[in-house]
């Protein structure tokens, strides 16, 4: 279903400019396809691994509609243990986002879908959430709701999550970014970490639209969740692994967009 609809969005989009020409006008299609690929030396999710501090190929795509629809997909490798025989993490999105003057807003919905997840009996993890956000210049903030179970914990619906990020570009390819989040999960056993703040600070370098980066990334509760562990054993509190996975470090990336 979701190769059929990217194929009928992109062959309606290739059809309208020929059509027009075909009448004798110029109108160009209202739907736009972009892409991305990167490469990050380690994948965090809010401040904690997901790969086990190990590398981490990452791309997706977009499509987009002149009126502020989109729906998109991003994909990344992810550790097998950590997502229950998972290695691989699907989001599938939409939305519709617009401008007021100087200021931008998004509002739409997030699935992240993990295939085998959830095999031989073990805890199936995923998780929908809707999110709503706004920019304002370099300055962005989103606050994500989680309308399921967090990850497949058990009673953590209305879970949430606050981004306040900042991008700020500097002269001949070089800009800074900044991010700080905070993250609530409800309804977790008492005595269990249920909350962290996540960090990072960044610097970045475009290379004939090669994105080259390198950020500091780290947390406040550095065993909020663990390596090596289904993700409910690490919303319990279940301690059997002895690193966490927020520790803080640095991680180098090569990302385009097309």
């Amino acid at each position: 279903m979701k190769t059929l609809l990217r194929s009928s969005l992109l062959c309606a989009a290739a059809g309208l400019p020929f059509a027009a020409q075909a009448q004798g006008t110029t109108a160009a299609s209202d739907w736009s396809v972009s892409g991305n690929i990167g490469l990050f030396s380690d994948y965090r999710f809010r401040g904690m691994t997901q790969t086990d501090y190990g590398p981490a190929l990452q791309g997706g795509f977009d499509i987009g509609h002149s009126s502020g629809f989109y729906i998109g997909n991003w994909n990344s490798n992810v550790e097998q243990k950590l997502y229950n025989g998972a290695s691989l993490e699907m989001d599938f999105y939409g939305g519709f986002k617009g401008a007021v003057g100087d200021f931008s807003y998004d509002l739409g919905a997030i699935y992240y879908y993990y295939p085998k997840s959830g095999a031989d009996g073990a805890t199936k993890i995923d998780n929908t959430e809707i999110y709503i956000g706004g920019g304002w210049g370099p300055l962005s903030a989103k606050y994500y709701w989680a309308v399921s179970d967090f990850f497949g914990v058990p009673d953590t619906k209305n879970s949430y999550y606050v981004d306040v990020s900042g991008s700020f570009p500097l002269a001949n390819g070089f800009g800074v970014n900044a991010h700080v989040g905070y993250q609530k999960v409800k309804g977790l056993p008492g005595g269990s970490i249920d909350s962290n703040t996540d960090y990072k600070v960044g610097v970045t370098y475009d290379l004939s639209g090669w994105v080259f980066g390198l950020a500091y990334i780290g947390n406040s509760e550095k065993e909020f969740a663990f390596t090596g562990n289904s993700l409910y054993e690490a919303a319990a509190g279940l301690r059997t692994s002895p690193e966490g996975a927020g520790k803080s470090s640095v991680v180098v990336s090569v990302s385009k967009s097309f």
